[in-house]
């Protein structure tokens, strides 16, 4: 199977890479990415930037040159919900936008010819459940939603409640990428470390910490989902 894992920054991608071991780069024009082996699926790398454009673009772009056939978004995100606590894992059982309507007549979060909420792999989710089952970590299943602000302010995440009261938790990619997958018919999977709990007061400062103290053990979450695929 060839898999295509996507992080928005360097320290994310920076994480990913330590799981893959002999990597090598591919260059092609301004598409840069990192190639290798993990189990028996050829793997692709790539850092997409940050927000919803620069993950949408990148990921149209990786799905044209590399055709997998799975998508993984990997990351952090913000928690919004008091069940999640710094280091928890969120897998998006569904994806959402917080910061999209278009208008009357349309529901918000929902993006023009696009469902309620993007669904991932069904495949993915049953391998995530069996891996929740057995692991240390706190892994939780449950609505991401996506929007181009870091939310940082109770009011904001009262704001994505009062749409989304399920929501576990906030990004600025995944919906972005997950919408490309589905447009291009691509299986998509979204696994995302609580870096921060927006709303508590001290959310810079412990976004900041998380990265002095990055559990990459999380982040090993994903080589197990692609190692039981």
């Amino acid at each position: 199977m060839k898999i295509a894992i996507v992080a928005a920054m360097q320290k994310e991608l920076d994480l990913i890479l330590t799981l893959i071991p002999g990597y090598t780069e591919v260059s092609e024009g301004d598409f840069n990415a990192y190639s290798g082996k993990l189990g028996h699926h050829e793997i692709l790398v790539s850092q997409c930037g940050i927000g919803k454009v620069n993950s949408a673009l990148r990921t149209a772009r990786i799905i044209d040159t590399f055709a997998p056939d799975l998508v993984v978004n990997s990351g952090v995100a913000g928690g919004v919900d008091e069940l999640m606590r710094i280091g928890s894992v969120l897998v998006a059982d569904r994806v959402s936008y917080h910061d999209v309507w278009c208008g009357p007549g349309t529901d918000y979060g929902v993006a023009d010819g696009c469902p309620e909420f993007f669904a991932p792999s069904d495949k993915g989710l049953e391998v995530m459940r069996e891996i929740a089952a057995s692991s240390d970590l706190d892994i939780r299943f449950g609505l991401l939603c996506s929007g181009d602000k870091f939310i940082s302010r109770p009011d904001e995440v009262c704001e994505i409640k009062s749409h989304f009261p399920d929501a576990l938790g906030c990004d600025m990619e995944s919906a972005s990428i997950a919408q490309t997958c589905l447009k291009s018919g691509i299986p998509f999977m979204i696994v995302r470390v609580m870096s921060d709990m927006p709303g508590g007061g001290e959310n810079i400062s412990e976004y900041r910490n998380f990265w002095t103290e990055a559990p990459v053990r999380t982040f090993r979450v994903v080589s197990d989902l692609i190692g039981r695929l």
